[in-house]
């Protein structure tokens, strides 16, 4: 008798043992679904806030998730553009190599980081991540890398060639139309240059750049009151560009 008791009671401790564990499992379970949702809401809102340049905001919650998941490499991409966005190019280069070092396969990051490492002078660093980017098969969007490696070449044919190969795979990429743009206008090519304008306001919204290359265009083409037009257009909506402020001196229109 004292034996089956015994028996029993072990069962009984089993039983309580097993139940426990599933129960602690639950709790770690809904705790780590918790903590990403935390991530996950306040990368998105972070990431938003970043595309409407409200940039404090941004900031609050970038790096709210940042401090919940300093591991999560799309948290370390986000957060080192926005360092970019205010200038703090030390913080954003130091979120960057984190980011890298945490996934260096991450196509994502290889285009961001090699775009930033390019436009602060390291064109060779650069250019080996992005053009890592670009071969992946995992990158379903490689224009982006393109153009971004043929704003790194050293020679306007040589960016003349990505920026092609970018159209090439997706003919209205805003980004890629307004690099042509603008290269057709230095090459003398007036007439590709207001093609690729027109290609570019089909799917995006004018520049201060797009307007001073387009004004500069219409004014080769002896098209003198459409280039008034586009000076006045620049001086409305940017009137605190660069463009703005030299397209401010011209008066023989």
């Amino acid at each position: 008798m004292q034996a089956n008791s015994s028996k029993t009671g072990i069962r009984w401790s089993l039983w309580l043992l097993l139940a426990t564990s599933l129960s602690s499992c639950a709790l770690i379970n809904d705790y780590n679904a918790e903590h990403a949702e935390f991530t996950r809401i306040h990368l998105q809102l972070g990431v938003r806030y970043l595309e409407m340049n409200k940039l404090e905001l941004a900031k609050e919650n970038l790096q709210l998730a940042l401090e919940q998941e300093p591991d999560n490499i799309q948290v370390q991409n986000s957060i080192a553009f926005l360092y970019e966005k205010l200038n703090n190019i030390q913080l954003a280069n130091s979120h960057y190599q984190t980011a890298y070092t945490l996934d260096p396969e991450d196509w994502s990051v290889q285009n961001n980081y090699g775009r930033f490492l390019c436009e602060h002078g390291k064109n060779q660093q650069g250019l080996e991540l992005l053009t890592k980017a670009i071969a992946t098969p995992l990158n379903d969007k490689p224009w982006l890398a393109l153009t971004n490696a043929g704003r790194c070449q050293e020679t306007l044919q040589q960016a003349k060639t990505y920026f092609n190969l970018a159209l090439n795979l997706n003919n209205s990429y805003a980004p890629a139309l307004l690099e042509m743009q603008k290269i057709s206008y230095q090459n003398a090519d007036y007439w590709a240059a207001k093609t690729y304008l027109h290609r570019y306001l089909a799917v995006a919204e004018q520049t201060a750049s797009s307007l001073w290359f387009a004004l500069h265009t219409e004014h080769a083409l002896g098209n003198n009151s459409l280039a008034k037009q586009y000076q006045k257009e620049l001086l409305e909506k940017f009137p605190l560009s660069e463009e703005a402020q030299k397209s401010a001196s011209i008066k023989n229109f």
